[in-house]
């Protein structure tokens, strides 16, 4: 299956400069399609196709930008399947959480950015003048292999909406589910040059798009290191940056919470995409007396795991996404080995029985202190057990990370367990289980990064504020 073509200009076109890369099945280790990773003349090429269209749809009515919308999202409900099966074969979503969560969620992104608009109110009369709202401009959109399409959805859908133009960057490792995703955008009928595609890696492509003069915004969702260097390579033109970075969240179930239940809830919601996902909860705070109660709930957890062929429709957790990754968790897991926590589940090696494919064993440490699995993003199904003796210690613990992207609180008491999450230094904090929310901002604080994405206050990312006075 080769892609070699981008996407600039309304058009498929091939690469200024011929040079392919590889895409591998995660779970057969087996390349089975090839793109071209693409230049600094390429992300030209789509800067230019963007300036242009950005002089005539910037002034595209709500009406008409609705229409495109829609026309979006009925090509994505009838190619779902589809889409949901591309990323089961890229990075080894397992096919029934890649069509209910990866595929669908992602779906959302479109619905509320078109409920955003319907309603929002671009002017509005303030002192002596009037506060109107614009696009900002050309966005330089760069998105991760985790969520293929959630995160291009996430920062497309609310950029079309307000009036931008676009250039996308997926992930090298995973950009096949993009590819179709832009065959749907050209579908939809969304003027030539407003939504572009350019494949490459970050040190060509991304570092092109986070530097170009014509590119008013960049929207980047990664690691935190590469955040720090897409702002550097931004300052120079001082352009807006939205970030998306790392996580190390915590979940902290109170005294009077179900153990049981809170236990095991939060053993899945780490595994969360096989823990390939920033938000997740991969350090469960529990007060010191549970400590064996929660071990026990833990190990029945993590029994309930398959593990098995993403195609296959009972598996619940596939492999992870690269050799390289893999390759990372292992190490990590030793290191909780090494630095003397208790082995709760899991460990180093492969799940029994698949010798083939990025699998990982699903891993719970116990009594876990300062150690490198309790601080570093893992970015894997290994979860940290800490303990405690306070609730101010545990809200100390919990806010002792560099990072700030979401926090959990678990408690019979809301309004303890809101108290609590008041102090919790972090963007999004989630309440006894509350399920996702597309309409609420997601972002972090720290080195989680900066700027929100979801609903309206992604929505105004994408805008500039002007003054009217008089």
């Amino acid at each position: 299956m080769d892609k070699l073509k981008f996407y600039i200009d309304g058009a498929w076109v091939d690469p200024v400069t011929p040079s392919t890369l590889e895409v591998f099945n995660p779970a057969t280790e087996e390349a089975f399609a090839r793109i071209s990773l693409g230049s600094r003349r390429d992300v030209d090429r789509a800067a230019e196709a963007a300036r242009r269209a950005f002089a005539t749809y910037s002034d595209v009515s709500v009406k008409d930008r609705l229409v495109y919308l829609q026309k979006i999202i009925e090509g994505f409900r009838a190619r779902l399947p589809e889409l949901a099966r591309m990323m089961t074969l890229e990075m080894g979503s397992p096919i029934t959480f890649a069509t209910e969560r990866q595929a669908t969620v992602a779906l959302f992104h479109f619905e509320e950015a078109a409920r955003v608009l319907a309603d929002y109110r671009f002017e509005e009369p303030m002192g002596g003048g009037v506060v109107r709202r614009e696009p900002i401009g050309v966005c330089g959109l760069i998105t991760p292999w985790n969520w293929p399409l959630n995160q291009v959805a996430s920062k497309v859908a609310p950029a079309l909406a307000a009036g931008c133009t676009v250039i996308l960057k997926p992930s090298e490792i995973a950009p096949l589910s993009s590819m179709l995703f832009a065959e749907i955008v050209h579908d939809a009928g969304i003027p030539a040059g407003v939504f572009n595609v350019v494949n490459g890696d970050g040190p060509m492509v991304g570092e092109a798009i986070a530097a170009h003069l014509e590119i008013d915004m960049v929207s980047f969702t990664g690691s935190t290191a590469a955040g720090v260097r897409v702002a550097k390579l931004a300052a120079d033109t001082v352009k807006r940056v939205a970030q998306e970075l790392g996580g190390k969240s915590a979940n902290i179930i109170l005294p009077d919470a179900d153990l049981k239940a809170a236990v095991i809830q939060g053993v899945h919601a780490c595994y969360t995409n096989a823990g390939q996902n920033c938000q997740s909860p991969t350090r469960m705070l529990i007060p010191r007396a549970q400590r064996d109660a929660t071990f026990a709930a833990a190990s029945e957890a993590v029994g309930s795991i398959r593990l098995g062929d993403p195609l296959d429709p009972a598996s619940t957790m596939g492999p992870l996404v690269s050799q390289s990754q893999f390759q990372k968790v292992q190490d990590l897991i030793q290191s909780g080995i090494d630095e003397g926590a208790t082995l709760v589940a899991g460990g180093t090696g492969r799940p029994a029985g698949l010798n083939r494919g990025y699998y990982v064993r699903p891993t719970v440490f116990g009594d876990v202190t300062s150690m490198r699995i309790a601080r570093e993003e893992v970015f894997g199904p290994v979860l940290s057990i800490m303990s405690y003796d306070s609730e101010d210690e545990a809200i100390e613990i919990a806010n002792d990370t560099p990072f700030g992207l979401a926090g959990f609180v678990q408690s019979r008491d809301r309004n303890r367990a809101r108290t609590v999450a008041n102090r919790i230094r972090a963007g999004r904090v989630y309440l006894n289980g509350a399920a996702f929310d597309r309409s609420l901002p997601f972002g972090g604080y720290k080195q989680s990064g900066n700027g929100r994405e979801f609903g309206v206050f992604g929505f105004e990312e994408y805008l500039e504020v002007k003054a009217i006075i008089g």
